[in-house]
């Protein structure tokens, strides 16, 4: 059987001075798996994705993200790990708006010669990878794909967040919240097409959420209330 995708062991992590925000005995995500974690604020589940990306560094405890132990990696190792092998969907989704829509979209390739040579296999040009993800997650009109993304509405600036995060097939791609601002069925609209997407891609998909409603539409639905033994009141930023 292979190891999993993300192997948590033992996992404590407190901001210095504040008592325990994580006491994790274990977590798994499978390869090729699309799992929901729901959590309300300040459940520590930014918190937790923050250690997953290895921006930051528990207490103590063994986080491996493809059999790699990322706490002792150095600070640039793991931003180099973070942009070879996780595409992450903000929030807020983080566009740049000096950036094109296609821009936007390949600018991970800019810093992943790993993500750039993927996508580059089977297309010949970034900008052609690019057209035809946002393409799958709906957005074919030439024209919108020349507009600032200021311009686009939040449904669309959604899908190119998804564009982004999924371009060079990361191995994991990590959705927080991103689907807060739309409807219910634009929420499970751009949920299939991003199953689809990361199918396409061989990405295994971990989805954090307080939308308990959407849990159907996953392979495994997790409480981080029930992981995490530390039971954190505090507000986490």
């Amino acid at each position: 059987m292979p190891s999993p995708l993300i192997q948590l062991d033992d996992v404590h992590f407190a901001w210095p001075g504040q008592p325990r925000l994580l006491d994790i005995a274990s977590f798994t995500l499978d390869r090729g798996e699309r799992v929901f974690l729901k959590g309300p604020s300040g459940s520590g589940k930014t918190t937790l994705l923050g250690l997953l990306g290895g921006v930051l560094l528990p207490g103590n405890g063994s986080i491996r993200v493809l059999e790699t132990d990322l706490p002792s990696l150095s600070a640039s190792a793991r931003d180099r790990f973070r942009a070879d092998h996780t595409g992450y969907i903000f929030q807020m989704f983080n566009l740049l708006p000096y950036l094109s829509v296609v821009e936007n979209v390949t600018l991970p390739c800019r810093f992943s010669p790993l993500r750039r040579g993927r996508a580059l296999a089977h297309n010949d040009s970034l900008e052609q990878c690019a057209t035809g993800l946002l393409a799958g997650l709906g957005l074919s009109d030439p024209a919108l794909l020349r507009r600032s993304v200021n311009e686009l509405s939040i449904g669309q600036q959604q899908r190119v967040a998804a564009a982004r995060a999924l371009i060079g097939s990361p191995e994991l791609v990590i959705a927080d919240e991103p689907t807060s601002a739309l409807d219910a069925d634009s929420r499970e609209a751009f949920l299939r097409l991003l199953f689809a997407e990361c199918e396409r891609g061989g990405s295994s998909l971990l989805f954090v959420s307080h939308d308990s409603s959407l849990e159907p539409l996953f392979d495994r639905a997790l409480s981080l209330g029930e992981l995490n033994r530390a039971a954190p009141t505090a507000e986490v930023l």
